[in-house]
């Protein structure tokens, strides 16, 4: 069971300067300073109250209307004393600035409730946003039948947590099943492309016996949500994966998407499997589809399936990052520990990412190289 969010549940007060920069927030504690310092080196007959006019303004962005109010009859006070210190305290001008920072402390109760307001609205959005992500991508359970498994999922736009990346892994009567894709397109119809996929795989993962034959059947689903939008060119690349837990077989049908690569003691090597038109495009041929590739995941051996947002991430000079050459040199093949180093070595080499990226790694339990398993 998921916990609440505390910042869902916080009144909107509470908000206030949650989200401001600390540099913000001491802005009119500096201001003071430097208007006091000004104050007692200036000469005897000037009053350099008049720049904290715009403190009430200042203290609105880090803090709530109340802190401003404070501010205001503060500052209108200072600035009183500052005037009384040279003999003006009723001129004229000095009246006009009082009278203009109370103004400018209105309008800054008023700016601070709205930014309060905002920050509430933006959390609240957040919020959903999260929850959207936790139903369409599960959480990678940290296992699945006989495998050991990690996952990370980052969205190329960071107000957006879900893009055109999907996943799910499935324990069903036929050993763990795993779908792995890319959707072409960007925005909200990319991820309703992703809902519809992975609510398929998942209605039929457990009903479907063949690997093939559960492809297909994603392959038609995606045609027809293609057809609901009136979009001939929608299609997803991905990549199937069977694992029985008893013998450590693996099945792995390839629509499209690029080698899983496996690395282990030997070193990294990827897994050959017929390509095959990506899902939603199967019509295009009448060519019955080639046998799913068998291979054996042994202990101390991970399976590394990832989307182009790791294989296509640029460097500075616009190389591509080096997956297999990356996957070899870091060490160990536990799964949490394998996907935390590639998304900090794709980071530290590629920078910023422009594309969507998702990557699951995946052990069978068994003693290797990195320690016995459970």
């Amino acid at each position: 069971m998921s916990t609440p969010d505390p910042q869902t549940t916080a009144p909107v007060g509470a908000l206030s300067g949650a989200r401001t920069p600390r540099w913000v927030r001491a802005l009119p504690a500096l201001l003071v300073a430097v208007d006091l310092t000004a104050e007692y080196a200036a000469s005897a007959h000037i009053a350099a109250g008049f720049p904290l006019t715009v403190l009430p303004v200042l203290v609105a962005f880090g803090y709530g209307p109340v802190a401003v109010a404070l501010s205001t009859f503060g500052t209108v006070a200072l600035q009183g004393l500052m005037a009384e210190r040279v003999g003006h305290l009723t001129e004229q001008h000095h009246l006009w600035i009082y009278l203009a920072t109370a103004v400018a402390g209105v309008l800054g109760a008023v700016l601070s409730w709205q930014r309060i307001r905002q920050e509430h609205d933006l959390v609240q959005v957040r919020s959903v946003a999260e929850a959207l992500q936790r139903t369409v991508l599960h959480p990678v359970p940290p296992r699945s039948g006989g495998l050991r498994t990690a996952g990370l999922y980052r969205a190329a736009q960071a107000e957006v947590p879900i893009g055109g990346d999907l996943y799910s892994i499935c324990e069903t009567r036929y050993g763990t099943r795993v779908l792995l894709g890319d959707v072409r397109g960007k925005g909200l119809d990319a991820v309703r492309t992703v809902a519809d996929l992975l609510g398929a795989f998942r209605a039929m993962a457990d009903e479907t016996e063949s690997l093939n034959d559960l492809a297909d059947l994603l392959d038609r689903q995606l045609q027809r949500v293609a057809g609901d939008r009136d979009d001939q060119e929608l299609f997803a690349t991905a990549t199937l994966l069977q694992h029985d837990p008893a013998s450590g077989r693996c099945l792995l049908v390839n629509r499209g998407h690029h080698a899983p690569l496996v690395t282990g003691p030997a070193g990294v090597r990827e897994v050959d499997a017929p390509e095959q038109l990506p899902l939603g495009l199967g019509g295009l041929t009448a060519a019955a589809p080639a046998a799913p590739a068998g291979f054996t995941l042994e202990p101390g051996h991970t399976l590394l399936l990832f989307t182009d947002g790791l294989n296509e991430a640029r460097d500075r000079v616009g190389e591509f990052y080096p997956v297999a050459e990356r996957l070899a040199v870091l060490a160990g093949t536990d799964p949490e520990h394998l996907v935390a180093a590639l998304d900090a070595d794709v980071r530290t080499r590629c920078g910023l990412l422009t594309d969507d990226l998702a990557i699951l790694a995946l052990t069978p339990f068994g003693p290797g190289p990195d320690g016995p398993s459970d």
